[in-house]
């Protein structure tokens, strides 16, 4: 019986006991005062993230509904800071919404984060692929508000899942991170560095360079500053500073030609710069130095700018002294030939309308070897070619001998002297006239620059030479020709051109390229509208054209006079009201609708001043032109365009080694 009496005792103290004492805690947990409290406890959780920021929490609610509470990061350590709430319910419904996450790896510190969530397991999920970013965040909810009520599960059976399910993701994200050695992460986060800066270098590639200039200007505007003129010691420093970062820089323009040393000495102007920070506290004075500083570089820009085209115009008037040499070599070989070996062969050819006639207007040798050279080059019948090459008295043996020498194959070539045609003179031609004149000459060569025009380029003395203007006298020059193919002795050839005869004009008198897809060949660039004349005869936005490969017609310019409409332009432009000088813009009047337009590929232009000349447009073109002042003859020529002229020159040749003319 004693036996009986012990058991049941033992029984009520080991199993009824703790179901009682259980069952009356669980009820007061329930309680709406449990649930206030419950709640305040929750509010006073603090976590930190990777920077130790507190994040705030739900605010206390007063009412039963209740809300979700917002996921909060915080840190292993910081799980001393939850309140005990002594029972096993409310420790149970805590854990339940424990989740580890990944927090942001610095300096090589790895440490786990959890983060407290009542959500569903799904926006859990959710929330985990959040955390991925190095920085945690804590986001606002926009949920709607869910009650705990009849229509909600009970809250033990949510909180027996929520446990199940946080307790399977917390054993996975262990086991990840067993089989993640701090070694790889650290290989993963280095990676995302290293690419990050490979992004940063591809957009800027001169980044570095251009905060190592940054630096020599605020330096040398502190140096200027009364302030550190009364601080010997920052200002030595800071002038040593200045030249380690010049030494540094050298002339790189790419963050991959600095100096190895070049991040070491950024870092420390930098800390310079600090100091100097401190010392002027003055902004104002600051920004009225720098706007000094502006003014000033502005202005040298501007003086050094027009240098600049003083000095290129100046290059684009002279002549190499290989170029002198030369014709003065030939000429010297043509006197001693006797005058039997000074004449050309097929000369019955000259007149022949059946063969493809060329003119060509040169006082320069080797350029317009260079135009006879290429175009026999690519022509499929060489021997049906004539050249017509006019040139000056003082070039006139040099040209002949040349040709001479160097005959271009089964071509026909004829040298003339401009002094031999008796009918062009100043009765006959006004603009021959006006070149003679003081008023021109003084033009040209006046010393006072200051009341000079501000376009360098129309005081060009070879506008004084009249074979600029030949081109405007062809029937003259070749009165038993019907078609004649023009050539400036810049261009060259690169392909065979004979399907240019056989071009029907349509009634018009010159054949060309248009160039009006730039804009700044356009009439109005050219042309005085403001004069009367000019804006009553001509549309300021019509396309212009090129000279330099030009068919023309001799047939029908003779028909329509052109010659006679030239002379009386140049008559109304005798005091240059009308237009500056040179030959394009008489020559965009005198062929004003009378002009056809070529297809762009006969014509390419721009190799003596434009950089940017795409290399397939100069393969396909027939025709390229060095127009402008970087002729390919010259050392200030664009260096990738040189070869497409040097190609049809032999500098083996006796006379150009002679002359020291090399490519």
């Amino acid at each position: 019986m004693r036996l009986r009496n012990l058991v049941v005792v033992l029984l009520f103290v080991t199993v009824i006991a703790p179901v009682v004492f259980y069952t009356d805690r669980l009820a007061t947990f329930k309680t709406s005062s449990s649930t206030d409290e419950f709640i305040e406890d929750v509010t006073t959780i603090q976590a930190f993230n990777g920077h130790n920021q507190r994040l705030n929490v739900l605010p206390q609610e007063s009412s039963t509904t209740l809300k979700e509470p917002i996921g909060i990061v915080y840190s292993e350590n910081s799980t001393k800071s939850l309140p005990n709430s002594g029972s096993s319910a409310q420790q149970r419904s805590t854990n339940a919404a424990l989740s580890t996450q990944d927090l942001h790896l610095e300096s090589g510190d790895h440490k786990s984060t959890r983060v407290l969530s009542a959500t569903s397991v799904e926006e859990n999920q959710h929330h985990d692929q959040s955390q991925k970013n190095p920085i945690r965040e804590v986001t606002d909810t926009t949920n709607e508000e869910k009650e705990i009520g009849e229509d909600t599960i009970d809250a033990d059976d949510k909180a027996d899942q929520l446990s199940d399910n946080a307790s399977q993701n917390m054993e996975t994200k262990r086991r990840q991170q067993s089989t993640e050695t701090p070694s790889k992460i650290d290989k993963k986060v280095r990676i995302k560095i290293d690419a990050g800066k490979q992004k940063d270098q591809t957009a800027m590639p001169d980044a570095r360079v251009r905060q190592l200039k940054d630096q020599l200007i605020r330096a040398k505007v502190y140096l200027s500053l009364p302030a550190t003129r009364n601080n010997p010691h920052f200002t030595r420093e800071l002038r040593g500073r200045i030249k380690e970062i010049q030494r540094a820089l050298g002339d790189a323009s790419k963050d991959s030609e600095l100096a190895r040393n070049a991040y070491e000495k950024l870092k420390a102007m930098e800390q310079t710069l600090a100091k100097g920070k401190q010392i002027h506290d003055d902004c104002a004075a600051m920004a009225k130095k720098l706007r000094a500083m502006l003014h000033s570089s502005e202005e040298q820009l501007r003086v050094h700018k027009k240098q600049n085209l003083f000095l290129t115009q100046l290059t684009a008037k002279t002549l190499p002294k290989g170029l002198h040499c030369l014709p003065l070599r030939l000429t010297t070989e043509y006197f001693t030939l006797s005058s039997s070996r000074q004449h050309f062969p097929n000369q019955e050819k000259l007149e022949d309308t059946h063969l493809y006639h060329y003119a060509l207007f040169s006082d320069n040798v080797l350029a317009a070897a260079v135009v006879v050279n290429s175009t026999v080059t690519h022509a499929k019948d060489p021997s049906k070619h004539v050249f017509h090459i006019v040139t000056d008295r003082l070039n006139y043996a040099a040209m002949r001998m040349w040709f001479l020498v160097n005959p271009p194959g089964e071509a026909t070539v004829q040298v003339q002297n401009i002094e031999e045609f008796t009918w062009l003179n100043s009765s006959y031609s006004p603009v021959l006239k006006q070149l003679g004149s003081p008023s021109m000459i003084d033009y040209y060569f006046r010393a006072h620059r200051a009341n000079s025009d501000v376009n360098l380029k129309y005081r060009n003395p070879k506008y004084l030479s009249i074979l600029n203007h030949l081109r405007f006298y062809l029937p003259e020059i070749f009165p038993k020709l019907n078609k004649v193919l023009f050539l400036d002795d810049d261009v060259v050839v690169q392909k065979d051109l004979t399907a240019l005869w056989s071009l029907d004009l349509k009634g018009n008198v010159n054949g060309a390229v248009e160039t009006c897809g730039e804009s700044f060949h356009r009439f109005d660039r050219y042309l005085n509208f403001s004069n009367p004349l000019i804006s009553k005869n001509f549309d300021p936005h019509a396309c212009g054209w090129a000279y330099g490969m030009n068919v023309f017609d001799l047939d029908e310019w003779k028909r329509q006079n052109i010659t006679g409409v030239y002379h009386s332009w140049q008559k109304l432009n005798h005091d240059r009201q009308l237009w500056k000088l040179g030959t394009l813009p008489p020559g965009l009047i005198t062929f004003w609708k009378r002009t056809y337009t070529l297809d762009r590929h006969w014509h390419v232009l721009g190799l003596g001043y434009n950089p940017s000349v795409s290399q397939k447009e100069i393969e396909r073109a027939a025709v390229v032109h060095y127009n402008g002042n970087m002729k390919p003859w010259l050392e200030i020529s664009i260096p990738k365009y040189r070869n497409y002229w040097t190609r049809y020159i032999d500098y083996d040749h006796i006379y150009l080694r002679e002359c020291n003319i090399n490519p």
